[in-house]
C-alpha cells in the first residue's frame, strides 16, 4: 500500500494525538471574510504554538470559484469591511483594523478568495518566513462545501491552488449554523479544536516532511453538530447535498431555502434571470452512501482530492474498499 493512502487514512484517524506537535508556519483563508470561525481557528492555532498568518476577502465571496480579478487594481474601499476588518477609505488590501484582532496577524483583501491566499503567500507570508509555509487551510467555511458544488467553492478552490502550487492544503467547511453576526460562536470554538486535532495528527505522522504528500488535498467537512463526531473517510461522489440551477424567474422559483437566505442577508429576489439554490430531498443510492455529502451530516467527513488536473504518476488509484480498510475500526 501506498505511503500517500497510509497517510491519507492517518488523516481521517479517529485516534488524533495532540502531544508533541511541531510548530508550523500556515496560512488561514477562507472565502467568507472575517468571521467567528476563522477567529477561532486562529486562536486555536496560536495556542498549539502554530506560527498563523489571516488573509481572507473583505466581504462575503462564496461561489467565486478559483477567481482571481487578474490586472484589476485594487482601489481604497467604497465600503466598510465584513465585521468592520477594515473602513471605508482603507486601501485594498492590508492589516486589518478592527480593535482587537494583531494586525501583523489579520489581513484583508478586496478581491477573490485566491487572491486574498496569494496575499497570504506572496506578500504576508513571504515576508515573515522568507518561504512557502508549511500548510494552508482555508475555512473553516459558514456551510459544507461537498459534491459537485466545490467546483465553485473559493474555500476548496483556495486549497486546490496552494495544492498545486505544492503547499500542503486543507479545505474546511463548518456548517451554516456558524454564521454569526458576532466573532464568538461556540461551535466555532469546536470546529477550531477539531482542526487543530488534525493538523496535530498529520504533524505527528509527518515527521520532518510535509504534512501531506505532493499532489494530495483534503476536504473536510464538519456536521452542524460537532462535538464528539467521529472523522470517516469518504468521497466526493455523484451524490449532491444541493440543486443548483439556471431559472429565468428567479423569485417564482425560490425554494424556502433560498428565500430564507436572502431574508438573512436583507435581500429581495428579484424575478430575473440567475442561479437557484436549494438542498436535495432525494434519497441517496446504496453505492453513494460512502459519499461526502451523505456521511457529513453525521460524521466528519474527510475527502481526498487530486490537485489540479495532473494525473496521479507511479501507480494506478486505489479503489474505495482499500481506502476504507485503512482506518481504524469504530471504537479503537
Amino acid at each position: 500500500m501506498s505511503s500517500k493512502f497510509n497517510l491519507l487514512a492517518a488523516a481521517a484517524s479517529l485516534a488524533l494525538v495532540g502531544q508533541g506537535a511541531e510548530a508550523r508556519n500556515i496560512v488561514l483563508t477562507n472565502d467568507d471574510g472575517l468571521t467567528s470561525n476563522v477567529v477561532a481557528l486562529y486562536e486555536a492555532l496560536k495556542a498549539a504554538g502554530h506560527d498563523v498568518v489571516v488573509s481572507v476577502p473583505c466581504t462575503n465571496q462564496s461561489g467565486q470559484g478559483a477567481a482571481l480579478g487578474i490586472a484589476r487594481p485594487l482601489m481604497p474601499l467604497k465600503a466598510a469591511c465584513l465585521n468592520a476588518a477594515a473602513q471605508v477609505g482603507s486601501p485594498g488590501a492590508g492589516p486589518m483594523t478592527r480593535e482587537g484582532l494583531p494586525a501583523d496577524d489579520f489581513y484583508y483583501v478586496d478581491g477573490t478568495p485566491v487572491a486574498a491566499l496569494l496575499h497570504g503567500l506572496e506578500v504576508v507570508g513571504k515576508a515573515r518566513w522568507g518561504t512557502a509555509p508549511d500548510l494552508v487551510l482555508s475555512g473553516p467555511n459558514e456551510g459544507q462545501n461537498v459534491g459537485a458544488i466545490i467546483l465553485s467553492s473559493g474555500t476548496v478552490s483556495a486549497a486546490q491552488y496552494a495544492a498545486v502550487s505544492g503547499i500542503p492544503a486543507i479545505a474546511l467547511s463548518a456548517g451554516g449554523n456558524t454564521e454569526a453576526a458576532s466573532l464568538d460562536n461556540p461551535v466555532s470554538d469546536i470546529v477550531a479544536e477539531l482542526t487543530v486535532d488534525l493538523v496535530a495528527h498529520l504533524d505527528m505522522r509527518a515527521g520532518d516532511g510535509a504534512l501531506l504528500p505532493p499532489g494530495l488535498a483534503l476536504n473536510v467537512n464538519f456536521p452542524d453538530q460537532p462535538a464528539g463526531a467521529l472523522w470517516q473517510l469518504t468521497e466526493i461522489g455523484s451524490y449532491n447535498a444541493y440543486k443548483v440551477g439556471f431559472t429565468r424567474d428567479m423569485a417564482a422559483a425560490a425554494s424556502p431555502t433560498m428565500k430564507a437566505m436572502a431574508e438573512a442577508r436583507g435581500m429581495v429576489i428579484p424575478p430575473l434571470p440567475g442561479v437557484s439554490f436549494d438542498y436535495n430531498t432525494a434519497s441517496p443510492a446504496t453505492e453513494q452512501m460512502d459519499d461526502e455529502s451523505v456521511v457529513f451530516r453525521t460524521a466528519i467527513a474527510v475527502s481526498p482530492m487530486q490537485a489540479g488536473y495532473a494525473y496521479p504518476a507511479g501507480e494506478p488509484p486505489i479503489g474505495r474498499e482499500a481506502l476504507a480498510a485503512l482506518l481504524p475500526a469504530k471504537g479503537e
